[in-house]
């Protein structure tokens, strides 16, 4: 399981750095723009040169409407600034065609630039309370769009997390249909070290994290800490190793 981590800023992206060796994912957003809000080209710029080079970056192209034009444009945009992981949010999408027009606009514009670019088609475990496409749906519409990955995060960030949305058997499925797709599933959505044993469980290819290693585990007014990512990632190995040596027995 890939660990994936949301600084909100080039400070805390070098906070990041000093704990590089126990992520593998530096992931850029902006918070205060929605759950999957984009940021400037310019910070994804100077967050590339702030993390090492071998550790890629993701950036969020936003919280997307269905205006696949636009939305491809941004994607190019977030590739052209250094980002190697490109992720959508599919908010104003109410139905899979319209997922998917916006997805392939996404991979083409992209992977046109970059071939070897990562896209991620990302949707809500919250769906039903903003109209957008069932999570179950992700994974589709990431196969049919020529994506990478399919995820899921939260999109009202007021407290409830992903397994009060979508619990462990339904995103244990959701996992179940992106590698039946040959894609990856990631999973976020203020997701604590008391959910890792599930998301092992699971299958999960990547996990997505921001409150669970800020300063009192508030993803808002906490700034992130390298040794609570240090301590996550501890957690993470701690349950892979539990569950391969379950396995083999």
């Amino acid at each position: 399981m890939l660990l994936l981590i949301s600084p909100d800023g080039v400070e805390e992206a070098r906070d990041c750095a000093k704990a590089a060796e126990h992520l593998d994912i530096v992931d850029v957003k902006k918070p205060d723009e929605g759950s999957l809000g984009a940021n400037f080209p310019w910070v994804i710029r100077e967050i590339r040169d702030a993390v090492p080079a071998d550790k890629p970056v993701s950036a969020t192209v936003g919280d997307v409407p269905y205006k696949p034009g636009t939305v491809a444009q941004a994607a190019l945009g977030a590739a052209v600034s250094g980002a190697t992981y490109i992720k959508v949010g599919l908010y104003g999408c109410t139905t899979p065609d319209q997922a998917i027009d916006v997805m392939r606009g996404v991979v083409r514009a992209v992977k046109d630039y970059r071939p070897d670019a990562f896209v991620v088609a990302s949707g809500y475990a919250d769906a039903h309370r903003i109209g957008c496409v069932n999570p179950l749906a992700l994974p589709g519409i990431a196969l049919r769009s020529g994506s990478d990955a399919a995820m899921l995060d939260t999109a009202v960030k007021d407290g409830t997390r992903l397994f009060d949305h979508v619990p462990p058997d339904v995103c244990a499925e959701f996992v179940r249909l992106a590698h039946e797709a040959d894609l990856l599933a990631a999973l976020a959505g203020s997701v604590k070290v008391a959910d890792l044993g599930e998301l092992t469980r699971i299958g999960t290819d990547i996990v997505g994290v921001r409150g669970a290693v800020c300063e009192g585990g508030d993803r808002t007014t906490g700034r992130i800490q390298p040794h609570l990512v240090a301590a996550f990632r501890a957690e993470m190995d701690r349950h892979a190793r539990e569950y391969a040596a379950a396995a083999a027995n």
